[in-house]
């Protein structure tokens, strides 16, 4: 069954092309550091971290005192969890945080 996104779109597809040619981590910080400001590239790897820490069945509390998060933003990222695309599990389970 193919997913239909939401932001699909041809220069979304142009912009994931592109971070899919990056080889590693380096090019990573190359290219993000340049697309993004400090503040997004930081924003979106707390919410990874929240992610993670939410399927660790951690509370708000707890989450919000690691990794300073507010807890309207756990709260949307936990909806996220539970009735968005499944971006966060795929992720997480390539990364061996979940089964």
């Amino acid at each position: 069954m193919e997913f239909n996104s939401k932001i699909k779109s041809e220069q979304v597809d142009r912009f994931f092309e592109a971070v899919l040619t990056l080889d590693d981590m380096e090019e990573c910080y190359r290219f993000f550091e340049d697309i993004c400001t400090i503040k997004e590239i930081q924003s979106i790897a707390q919410r990874l971290e929240v992610a993670k820490l939410l399927k660790a069945n951690k509370t708000y509390n707890e989450i919000e005192a690691e990794t300073g998060a507010s807890t309207a933003t756990i709260s949307r990222i936990n909806r996220s969890l539970n009735y968005g695309a499944e971006g966060y599990n795929l992720v997480l389970k390539k990364l061996g945080v979940i089964e």
